[in-house]
């Protein structure tokens, strides 16, 4: 790694830098610290900016290798086999709706939403809005709802549009960049309370080229892989490559979703009180390419959902 110095003006910017092979190609990635720095601060932040650099080369190889953890026959068999609650044929409109708001209120809920389970019965079946609740939160509700029911029709199973379309869908009427991928230089960067580094979006020039290689991995594989290996795939994928700058966790619950859906599975609800088990799923891949864990807590999941549309 190296400092790189961009002359604009009477200014100069700092960016450390470093080049890697991948392939055949040799690929470079930058992360900027700042204009007119001197020379101490600049070390300073060449450590931090370091760890950061050497999480996205390293999540290259993630993302490169969508099914780096190595299933074997006998795991393929004994997922075809497993024997699931619940069959999209066998839902009713009217389990459809109490699927909706249940995913909907979770789904948010994991994201800090502050609307309850009760309001989101009312925001949907009467327009209710509470009168102590954000209309961000309100419009998200409203967002995943309709996102849901989008999936429903869709013929599409994944697509650079799809995932663009379902972001636009859930955040029209709360952010600006809603249905837009990360702009150049907009980074991502999630860190514990202590400072620590929990996760690194990939480079924001690189995003685009990323979900195709998904999508066209998908396309290649979905008569191959039995529908929950596909679908812990893609949103493990989705998540790690973290398009955009905020509503990935929700885009990506919605793409596990239609991934099940277009495979003639019933949605699953990925709980708030088991979200826990969930970011520790997104790390096993993160980490290690495993996605039994995102598997064993969709098989969880179905367990809960049939008791929950009772």
């Amino acid at each position: 790694m190296h400092i790189e110095i961009q002359k604009q003006g009477k200014k100069k910017k700092y960016y450390l830098a470093h080049s890697f092979r991948e392939g055949k190609k040799v690929k470079k990635i930058r992360r900027y610290l700042g204009s007119d720095l001197p020379k101490k601060q600049i070390e300073k932040l060449r450590i931090r900016a370091g760890e950061i650099l050497k999480q996205q080369i390293e999540s290259y190889k993630v993302i490169k290798d969508p099914l780096k953890y190595e299933l074997k026959e006998k795991d393929i068999k004994k997922i075809n086999n497993i024997s699931l609650p619940l069959k999209i044929r066998h839902l009713s409109e009217e389990e459809w709706q109490g699927f909706i708001e249940v995913f909907t209120y979770n789904t948010n809920a994991i994201e800090g939403s502050e609307v309850t389970q009760k309001e989101v019965e009312q925001i949907l079946e009467k327009d209710s809005w509470p009168s102590d609740v954000s209309k961000q939160d309100i419009s998200e509700t409203y967002g995943v709802a309709e996102a849901i029911n989008y999936i429903r029709r869709t013929k599409t199973h994944l697509s650079i549009k799809l995932i663009q379309d379902l972001h636009k869908i859930v955040f029209k009427n709360s952010k600006s960049f809603a249905g837009k991928f990360r702009t150049k230089g907009t980074e991502v960067v999630i860190r514990d309370g202590t400072g620590n580094i929990l996760h690194v979006g990939a480079p924001s020039n690189r995003i685009a080229g990323l979900i195709e290689e998904l999508v066209v991995w998908y396309g290649k594989n979905k008569e191959k892989y039995p529908v929950l290996v596909l679908a812990a795939v893609v949103h493990n994928q989705f998540e790690n490559i973290h398009p955009f700058e905020d509503g990935n966790g929700r885009v990506g619950r919605l793409l596990l979703n239609n991934i099940l859906l277009k495979h003639k599975f019933s949605p699953v609800n990925v709980s708030f009180t088991n979200r826990r088990d969930y970011y520790g799923a997104i790390r096993a891949y993160q980490n290690k390419g495993d996605i039994k864990p995102t598997i064993d807590l969709i098989l969880k999941e179905y367990k809960n959902l049939k008791n929950q549309l009772r």
